[in-house]
């Protein structure tokens, strides 16, 4: 069985980001595999290891930096990795799941898919649906439990307030993994030395054959956060501090 784990190339979460105007920012920070599709990678090889017989191919969409987020995953386990080369950083989210499509179709032939819920950078969750759609498979998002037999895909989906929905579905379909299904593993000495000899094949964007269409989803400029400034202490009677804190509210911060 054919596992594909769509994985995104992302800065690292305690890198600091910098624009450089429009959507544009400084690349020469570090880049880490998106913290959800590390569960949906981890998820993958646990079905290969517990089965046998599978292979586990990791495949993204991106700058050719992101063949270094590839080889990343190539050291946990995937036995090798697929990047379609796009020009720019960002893509929406129906460019990527067409670009994904038709690497996949051109590879082989899916048991399982799996991607993140969502990825960190702009976390517009969208992807596993748009992915399925286009594939005509069924998909379920926030999967915190997996399980398989005979072909029929039994998932636990976290909803809101804690409660949890238990889905069937039957094989091929996608799965979309939170941080709650398990606990990816972190490669060895090893088997990072092994990933250098892996295979990654890389695929230009102009040779999937894709029509180019205008984006649906556009980033215009980037911006730093604002500066939040430091926090207010109260120190004194109670009573004095509420009196403190209700003038704060309502001249300062105009919130009452």
């Amino acid at each position: 069985m054919q596992i594909y784990v769509c994985i995104k190339h992302v800065p690292d979460t305690a890198a600091n980001i910098r624009p450089l105007g429009g959507p544009a920012f400084d690349e020469t920070i570090k880049f880490i595999i998106n913290p959800y599709d590390e569960h949906a990678l981890e998820q993958a090889l646990r079905i290969r290891e517990e089965k046998g017989g599978s292979e586990v191919i990791a495949v993204t969409a991106g700058k050719e930096a992101a063949a270094g987020t590839l080889r990343s995953a190539l050291a946990m386990g995937a036995d090798r990795g697929i990047l379609v080369k796009t020009d720019t950083y960002f893509t929406d989210s129906l460019e990527t799941s067409r670009l994904l499509k038709r690497a996949i179709e051109l590879d082989g032939s899916p048991g399982l898919i799996f991607t993140g819920k969502q990825s960190v950078d702009t976390e517009g969750m969208q992807l596993p649906f748009r992915l399925a759609a286009f594939l005509d498979l069924p998909v379920v998002v926030d999967v915190v439990a997996f399980s398989m037999a005979g072909g029929v895909v039994t998932v636990e989906r976290e909803g809101e307030g804690g409660v949890r929905e238990v889905i069937e579905m039957t094989a091929p379909c996608i799965v979309g993994a939170a941080k709650g299904l398990n606990r990816p593993r972190c490669p060895t000495l090893p088997e990072m030395m092994k990933a250098r000899k892996k295979d990654i094949k890389i695929i230009d964007r102009a040779d999937l054959h894709i029509p180019l269409a205008p984006p649906t989803v556009e980033i215009l400029e980037l911006q730093a956060a604002p500066d939040r400034g430091r926090g207010t202490i109260l120190k004194d009677r109670p009573e004095n501090m509420v009196r403190e804190l209700l003038h704060l509210l309502r001249e300062e911060a105009q919130v009452l």
